[in-house]
């Protein structure tokens, strides 16, 4: 028996694992359904579908959870009166167009973010004032650092009360900003204007799809005046202050990897020697980094320039990737020219661009998402990034390779190797110590030769964020010492 079409809002407010009251946050929204519902998803979506049609199992607890099941509805709905050979064809093609539009990179969600979540955030910043601040709002402290954006100072945001005179115009020290502010903030101009707005929306799209891979953003001012670092018409960029000491920063340290130790796990680790110490806290750093850029690669960006100095480890031992003025979004083509390299020479993989140079420039942003995934599909993209991601754990499990002069020369012998890490370490002269990546049958330096090398067959030949993290390197369950610091860090 036919029923009648219910529009999508009609649908959500009689779906029952919907809530009628959502936060007014449309990112996290409160979607998933209570455990004890999980085997009723599957039996109410079964019912839905034809006669006989085998079992399809949908996550109940994805976002796009509530939408699939008002398709299939609807799907239900139209097959009344239809040949049993005509559902059957009709349910191919729409699982089908499903699967390719939920592929990674994501064309459904993207639209989803690009037309309903990217315009209600902007709605709901504006009505908090986020996308009205103002060059007063700030006072500016010492520089930070530079970047593939531009240069990023230390800053605090301004007492609206009047707490202070001058906002900006005053530069102040950091110990004395830390005294009278309580807000402390990263604020960046732009070393030019195109990859200005390309960091702006960088972080916009990551804030909205992994807000726990990448530093707070808190919005953009234009400077209204020249003053100081201002020029008149400058775009700044504004961060939430998370810390301001990099990978890099402790990695130069003669004491890495111990004096990120307390900082990862809350405590100094006793009754571990050394060596599987320094191991664990190296684990520890690339279980993070490795899932933070799973994330933004589910959402079809490639950051392009992964290395210690755009790693920034917060008070509580989280890792957070920074600078995205290199990054690409290859769902749209958003910041992606052929032939044109923004990588660090010291962490850039062999191939030197995301994409062949023959890969055409991307056609209009509609169009390049519809054929995003047949892109992504041929290419790998991601495994971009991912050998980045090896060359960093080189360098934080040998010693040598932590100055700028090592890790030259190792990346000089290794394209003498063909960027083959075994044939590599066969032939050195320079003796590396290998201890770290040897331990437990050498599963660290497994998983290096798996990031750290040439590309293969329809570009691939490295492990993916999500393989990666599938690697033994992170099982922890034949390492007791290593379990336990885990869940400690979990709980932290």
């Amino acid at each position: 028996m036919a029923s009648s079409l219910l529009p999508p809002t009609a649908f959500l407010n009689k779906n029952p694992f919907f809530p009628k009251h959502t936060s007014l946050n449309p990112f996290i929204l409160p979607l998933k359904p209570p455990r004890h519902a999980a085997g009723r998803c599957s039996a109410l979506i079964q019912d839905l579908l034809p006669q006989n049609f085998p079992n399809l199992e949908l996550d109940a607890n994805s976002p796009l959870y509530p939408f699939a099941r008002y398709g299939i509805a609807q799907l239900r709905a139209a097959f009344a009166g239809l040949p049993e050979i005509e559902r059957w064809e009709i349910v191919a093609l729409v699982v089908l167009i499903w699967v390719y539009l939920t592929v990674r990179p994501g064309v459904l969600i993207g639209a989803v973010d690009a037309y309903v979540f990217a315009p209600l955030q902007q709605g709901i910043d504006s009505l908090l004032g986020r996308r009205s601040l103002k060059m007063g709002d700030f006072v500016v402290g010492d520089k930070l650092g530079e970047g593939s954006f531009g240069v990023v100072y230390y800053g605090a945001i301004v007492d609206k009360n009047g707490g202070v005179e001058g906002g900006v115009r005053k530069r102040g020290r950091r110990v004395d900003m830390d005294r009278k502010y309580k807000e402390r903030v990263k604020v960046g101009v732009q070393g030019a204007e195109e990859c200005g707005e390309f960091e702006e929306w960088f972080n916009y799209r990551v804030a909205r799809a992994a807000p726990d891979s990448c530093a707070e953003f808190l919005g953009s001012f234009i400077a209204d005046k020249t003053s100081s670092e201002f020029t008149k018409g400058g775009k700044w960029l504004v961060w939430k202050f998370e810390g301001d000491r990099t990978l890099a920063d402790y990695i130069k340290d003669r004491n890495f990897p111990f004096n990120l130790e307390s900082i990862m796990f809350g405590r100094i680790l006793e009754g571990v020697d050394s060596v599987k110490r320094s191991a664990l806290i190296i684990k520890q750093i690339m279980r993070q980094i490795i899932t933070s850029l799973k994330r933004i690669h589910d959402t079809g960006i490639v950051h392009r320039d992964i290395k210690p100095s755009n790693l920034v480890v917060t008070s509580k031992g989280q890792i957070k990737i920074i600078d995205f003025g290199a990054a690409t979004d290859l769902r749209i083509g958003k910041n992606y020219v052929p032939d044109r390299g923004l990588l660090d020479p010291d962490y850039c993989p062999p191939e030197l661009y995301v994409l062949p140079e023959e890969t055409p420039k991307p056609p209009p942003e509609p169009i390049a998402a519809i054929f995003s995934p047949i892109l992504w599909q041929l290419n790998s993209p991601d495994l971009f990034d991912m050998y980045s991601a090896g060359i960093t754990l080189m360098q934080m499990a040998i010693p040598k390779l932590r100055s700028t002069s090592g890790l030259k020369n190792f990346n000089a012998e290794l394209k003498g190797a063909g960027y083959d890490l075994k044939k590599w370490r066969e032939t050195t002269r320079s003796r590396p110590d290998m201890q770290l990546l040897d331990l437990d049958s050498g599963r660290g330096w497994d998983l290096a030769t798996k990031l750290v090398s040439e590309r293969g067959f329809l570009r691939r030949g490295r492990l993916s964020a999500d393989a990666a993290l599938r690697h033994p390197y992170f099982l922890l369950s034949g390492d007791q010492a290593a379990a336990v610091l885990s869940k400690l860090s979990l709980t932290k």
